[in-house]
């Protein structure tokens, strides 16, 4: 039986499509393509259960169908979308079983990835994190929650970089492609994980800058479970 991909786009799916990006002029177009599509998983731009009509998408990064075709296809064999019974694909929307497996996975492999950067982490380095927090801190408070979505992605990333280990930095990625769109739930204009105690990423911090890699492990371990009990209430209240 053939599948059949719907190609009429609708109003309600709309939303969010321009958080996946500019338009791409260069070579490469289906990659860049893929990219793009990618990156906008990871910072939650795109929702849970949101449609991806491949005109709409490549209207949208000012390219062809064809390319956007063969870059949403890759994401669907790379688990990070589905096709729905009609063929359409869209972004999964993750039961609270797999989100727990995901945040554990997290703890697990970011939490090496700290130790390991908190033995060579440079000061500078150090720094340059504490920035992205300060950013972080800011957008969030400003109420601009993509861009705190992206800047709480960038410290995470950052942290990993450190660690100097790129197979564990490609499977951190992964399981945020996973689980961007899900995190999108975080941030509703009244959540705030922390609620007045001293923020995970400053801990993280504190670890790296004394060169501590237990420390450091506990400290993005715990900034994880935090955010995400908070984001399994929501999901699950019972939870």
């Amino acid at each position: 039986m053939s599948t059949r991909f719907a190609d009429a786009p609708t109003p309600e799916d709309d939303a969010g499509l321009a958080a996946i990006g500019h338009q791409i002029t260069k070579e490469s177009v289906s990659q860049q393509a893929y990219v793009a599509i990618r990156n906008s998983l990871m910072r939650s731009g795109l929702k849970p259960g949101q449609k991806l009509i491949f005109r709409q998408v490549a209207d949208q990064l000012g390219i062809s169908v064809t390319p956007v075709r063969e870059s949403l296809l890759r994401l669907v064999s790379e688990n990070a979308l589905v096709l729905d019974e009609r063929g359409t694909v869209c972004v999964p929307t993750l039961s609270v079983d797999q989100c727990v497996e995901i945040r554990d996975l997290r703890m697990l492999l970011e939490g090496e990835a700290a130790a390991r950067a908190a033995l060579r982490a440079t000061k500078a380095e150090v720094d340059e994190l504490l920035a992205t927090h300060n950013r972080y801190v800011k957008t969030e408070a400003d109420r601009d929650f993509p861009a705190a979505l992206a800047e709480n992605e960038n410290f995470h990333f950052g942290v990993c970089r450190l660690a100097h280990s790129p197979a564990l930095f490609r499977i951190v990625e992964n399981l945020w492609i996973q689980f961007g769109p899900t995190l999108s739930y975080l941030y509703d204009g009244q959540t705030r994980p922390f609620g007045g105690q001293k923020h995970g990423h400053l801990k993280v911090i504190e670890a790296l800058r004394k060169h501590d890699p237990d420390r450091a492990r506990r400290a993005i371990s715990d900034d994880i479970l935090i955010g995400g009990k908070t984001l399994l209430e929501k999901l699950a209240p019972s939870v």
